[in-house]
């Protein structure tokens, strides 16, 4: 499942002094953020540079995390999946069995694939991106909630905060309610989160400290943009992550045949707003009816850090299960 994204809804070019144009101050900040946020005041309207950082390069090869796994619901495609790094978990999110299309389960998973636990968020949204907070031993998921519902198309307008609990009924914190198909990604190496959402009409990306998150502080965005252009007239969104100073983006549609791939991971450097590379990916490309689905981010036990991309997946054509695969890249350039 995807969305469609035009880029004349995403040609506008990012300022930071232009934030503080626009009418000044508090007023526009509010604009910006929307409800459910805290402010300190005109000044928080000043954004602060993301630190510099590396980059994927993403010309070279992709591995094989694994292959053709079954989620807690087996008959929807895998969309968003985080890692916590902290704790050593994966979180894949993909829609209930039966649900209404936007009611959502979490699964659980180690890094073969196998089924740790799951947990359900009913009337969340899409999926197409969550993120997960380490607390300790627990883990926290980020994710959409309060879909728009048959009225809309599905997509959340607040974000969710709560522990994964196997089996358990989600004790939900809420953030930036009212907001327009909302998702996040969490950066679990340098503790950051991104929030994804339309405002004014156009996809925009914010990024804060995780920890002023969580404190539910979205008054001090390290970065604010506008999501930018591709070269292409149009692109099929599968999924985003954020690590250090760079956005990915990944875009592209199911197919029957490998010849038709057109999945692309795209860096985008957040201090600019500006396309920084852009790669066609075949990662998986013997898989039946492979199609992209999600971006994260994790650091191995050895200190490798891997930018992981999701596929989902069928047995045949006909299968009525879908199947959650992940590849990563793991080469970094300055």
């Amino acid at each position: 499942m995807s969305e469609q994204v035009h880029p004349d809804l995403l040609r506008s070019t990012f300022s930071r002094r232009s934030l503080l144009r626009t009418g000044g101050g508090l007023a526009a900040t509010t604009a910006l953020l929307g409800t459910g946020a805290m402010f300190a005041g005109p000044a928080s309207a000043v954004l602060t540079a993301v630190p510099s950082s590396q980059r994927f390069n993403l010309t070279e090869p992709s591995y094989d995390e694994f292959r053709s796994k079954i989620l807690h619901e087996s008959h929807h495609v895998m969309q968003g999946f985080a890692f916590d790094n902290q704790n050593v978990r994966i979180f894949i999110v993909n829609a209930r069995n039966g649900g209404t299309g936007d009611d959502l389960c979490i699964t659980q998973v180690n890094f073969s694939g196998e089924i740790q636990g799951s947990m359900h968020l009913n009337n969340a949204g899409h999926g197409v991106s969550i993120g997960v907070e380490p607390v300790g031993t627990d883990s926290y998921i980020w994710m959409e909630c309060d879909s728009n519902g048959p009225t809309g198309d599905g997509r959340g307008t607040a974000l969710a905060r709560f522990k994964f609990v196997n089996g358990g009924t989600p004790s939900v914190k809420k953030f930036l309610t009212g907001s327009d198909t909302i998702t996040c990604a969490t950066d679990p190496v340098n503790k950051r989160m991104a929030v994804r959402r339309k405002e004014g009409g156009k996809m925009f990306i914010s990024v804060y400290p995780l920890a002023s998150a969580a404190a539910g502080n979205f008054s001090a965005p390290l970065a604010h943009f506008p999501q930018p252009a591709l070269a292409e007239n149009t692109v099929t969104f599968q999924g985003y992550t954020i690590y250090g100073q760079y956005l990915y983006t990944l875009d592209g549609t199911g197919h029957e045949n490998p010849a038709d791939i057109n999945s692309y991971v795209t860096c985008i450097d957040m201090n600019t707003g500006k396309v920084k590379s852009r790669a066609l990916t075949k990662a998986g490309k013997s898989l039946v009816y492979r199609e992209p689905e999600g971006l994260g981010i994790y650091r191995s036990l050895a200190g490798e850090t891997r930018l992981y991309m999701g596929f989902g997946s069928r047995s045949s054509m006909g299968d009525v299960n879908r199947y959650a695969n992940l590849f990563y890249k793991n080469v970094l350039i300055d």
